[in-house]
């Protein structure tokens, strides 16, 4: 029997801090090939940050990192919500690997044409930096399936209900902990949040 969760917690901060990410939006199923490079271009950009003073270029403020776990948007297209199956090629999406404080905007689009120039990908049009603030959210790690999600999202529901939270959005947050190329199904470890009130 797979484990859904090992913790729920209720954020009680009302605006967690702005973040800086590097993201590519789009829409279909994230088993398919368009999906799996977006990832890849989104860390070859992340990787060539961390390494930049390795190629001369040391930004103003860098500090040694880890390069951060990949995370996502999630939403899904009008005229699939009513449907009783979901239906992942109208699934809509935003991937997005968090950057270092020291990024900015000038310095993105210096990573990314010169990414461009070492390794071209059509998506690197695609790629925009940008911050995300949430505000007031209930999470949970889920342990798992990505398709046993909804387990998680049900006992999620159940502790806004209790706790006399409302979900403002259908979009919910994943921030994934295990590389699904190396870790077992059962095991990988999700992240999963949404935004109440």
């Amino acid at each position: 029997m797979t484990r859904s969760c090992i913790c729920l917690k209720i954020n009680l901060n009302l605006l967690l801090p702005k973040f800086k990410f590097l993201m590519i939006d789009g829409k279909g199923n994230p088993n398919s090939e368009e999906f799996s490079e977006a990832i890849g271009v989104l860390y070859s950009l992340s990787y060539a940050v961390k390494m930049s003073p390795k190629k001369d270029i040391i930004p103003e403020g860098y500090f040694d990192f880890s390069v951060f776990p990949l995370e996502g948007l999630w939403d899904l297209a009008e005229e699939a919500r009513a449907k009783e199956i979901l239906d992942k090629n109208s699934l809509i999406y935003t991937i997005m690997i968090r950057q270092p404080d020291f990024m900015t905007d000038e310095l993105a689009l210096q990573f990314i044409n010169r990414v461009k120039l070492k390794k071209p990908h059509p998506l690197l049009e695609r790629v925009r930096f940008g911050c995300l603030e949430e505000g007031l959210c209930v999470q949970m790690l889920h342990i798992g399936p990505y398709d046993d999600e909804t387990k998680s999202f049900s006992i999620m529901k159940d502790y806004c209900i209790s706790n006399n939270l409302s979900r403002i959005t259908k979009i919910h947050r994943e921030i994934y902990l295990s590389d699904a190329r190396k870790v077992q199904p059962e095991k990988l470890k999700t992240v999963l949040r949404f935004k109440v009130e």
